[in-house]
Parts: structure tokens; C-alpha cells; sequence
């Protein structure tokens, strides 16, 4: 298993939609050990493949209680997951999310979903979610078609959290390059 750097906003590849995988063979597990990996490190409590620069429809969670005892975790790998019911319900959760550090926001989902996809051992399975669980699953299959959780409030703080990390990003674009960006600019065309 090996961490994998996850990708943060403004980062274009967030906003890339992940291609199904033909099927899950060695490749995919070690891809999906490799997430689970990473989300325990950062710590998270999912990660969709997308987060991590790979644009495969494939995502990891584990929602269980976080005590000391590793025993109380329970991994969950999803390749090709796909909604196949939501209730008419709707719950509300302070969601985050690793690919934008630091920024919770109010999102309202459907209470309850059904998801097919196939699982570590290339077979079709359907799980019944509610809950965190069910929060959980929409927001990193969210992530496989590119939208991500800011999406699903106001424009307003969208817009206001979005220019916080294009600053950040040209900051530390600048501090890389040892210039600020308007000289760098300068020196390239002259």
C-alpha cells in the first residue's frame, strides 16, 4: 500500500468525471488499498479516486466510529457505484471533505439510497444506505462525476470558498517559483 497525495481546489482534475473500470482485478484492489490508505492517514472518512488524480469510478469509506482499537474499522471499497433509488426524504449533514481542507458547510441530501456496484471480488452487490452512510456515498460519487459538495449550497459561499483557494494556490505557486507571479509574467514575455 503507498499514500497517495490528494488533490486540492482549485485543482481541475476535481472537476473531471471518472470512467468506469472494466473490472475489478489486482490493479483496482491494490488502487482501492492505496485509497484506504491515504483516507486513514489524512484522516477521512472516504475518498473517491478522482481526489487522488486516478479517473476511475472508484471509491472507499469507513464511517464506523473512530476509536483507538483498529479493530473498530470497517473498510468499504465501491468500484462502479451508481445510485439506484433515493428517498423522498432529506436529512442534513456538516459535510467536509479532504480535497477542500478546513471548510464545512450545511448540505442537504436524500435520507435514504440504494447503490449498486461491484466489489473488491469483481461481484455486483446493492447496499440499502441511510445516515452518515448514506451522506457518505453520495458525496464521494459526487466526486466521481466531477461535482463536489460545495455545488449544493448558495452560489454566494461557493464563489467566496472557491477565491480562498485560487489565492492559496497563487500564493504557493509564487512561493515555489521564489517571484511573485506578476514579474514571472513579465521575465516570460520579455
Amino acid at each position: 500500500m503507498a499514500l497517495r497525495p490528494i488533490l486540492i481546489l482549485p485543482d481541475k482534475r476535481l472537476r473531471q468525471k471518472a470512467q468506469p473500470v472494466a473490472a475489478v482485478d489486482d490493479e483496482i484492489r491494490v488502487l482501492m488499498d492505496d485509497m484506504l490508505e491515504t483516507m486513514y492517514a489524512a484522516p477521512g472518512i472516504g475518498l473517491a479516486a478522482t481526489q487522488i488524480g486516478e479517473m476511475k469510478r472508484v471509491l472507499v469509506l469507513d464511517v464506523a466510529k473512530r476509536q483507538e482499537e483498529e479493530a473498530s474499522a470497517h473498510p468499504m471499497a465501491f468500484a462502479n457505484p451508481e445510485v439506484l433509488w433515493t428517498s423522498d426524504e432529506f436529512s442534513t449533514y456538516n459535510e467536509g471533505c479532504l480535497s477542500i481542507p478546513e471548510i464545512y458547510e450545511e448540505v442537504e441530501r436524500p435520507a435514504r439510497i440504494r447503490v449498486g456496484y461491484l466489489d473488491r471480488d469483481n461481484k455486483r452487490q446493492e447496499i440499502e444506505a441511510d445516515g452518515i452512510l448514506a451522506t457518505c456515498l453520495q458525496h464521494e460519487i459526487d466526486h466521481l462525476n466531477g461535482v463536489l459538495f460545495i455545488d449544493h449550497i448558495s452560489r454566494l459561499k461557493r464563489e467566496m470558498i472557491s477565491k480562498k483557494f485560487i489565492k492559496a494556490a497563487k500564493r504557493e505557486a509564487e512561493d515555489a517559483s521564489g517571484e511573485p507571479e506578476a514579474e514571472a509574467k513579465r521575465q516570460s514575455e520579455g
